[in-house]
């Protein structure tokens, strides 16, 4: 069965440093997918908040986002106390949708690539939403800084 194919971005413009935890690692002792996906995460959420919002708010006190898909290349292996840098960047925003792109390294090494596709949602009527005018005020705001 082929593969996912990701690309890495032209540029990211927030990055997330961690050190592998010993619950990061999987049966084979390095760090596995649904590991990665809670490191991923972690960046995530630390990039919201670098744009004072978060999964549950993106700035209209109502809506937030949901996850619809994910996907993940690994081009190398990462260990226990091997220090990860998560570079982030947002983009493809559509009316109600958004991705997020992740190059996670270690040193100089390629580890992986990863992808979220997220739907906004709000959380009070608890349907799909549009993405708040906000939050795209804020995203740009944040990539001319």
């Amino acid at each position: 069965m082929p593969r996912i194919k990701l690309t890495e971005q032209p540029e990211y413009k927030f990055t997330h440093t961690l050190d592998v935890r010993i619950s990061d690692l999987n049966p084979a002792s390095h760090v596995g997918a649904p590991e990665l996906i809670g490191i991923i995460h972690e960046a995530r959420v630390q990039f919201l908040r670098a744009l004072d919002a978060n999964e549950g708010n993106l700035g209209d006190g109502e809506t937030g986002i949901i996850m619809g898909d994910i996907a993940i290349n690994f081009r190398s292996e990462a260990f226990l106390f091997d220090e990860l840098k998560i570079k982030v960047h947002i983009g493809e925003i559509g009316t109600n949708n958004l991705r997020f792109f992740y190059k996670i390294m270690k040193g100089d090494a390629l580890v992986a690539l990863a992808e979220t596709g997220f739907v906004a949602f709000s959380f009070v009527r608890r349907e799909k939403s549009n993405i708040p005018a906000t939050f795209i005020q804020k995203i740009d705001d944040y990539i001319q800084r």
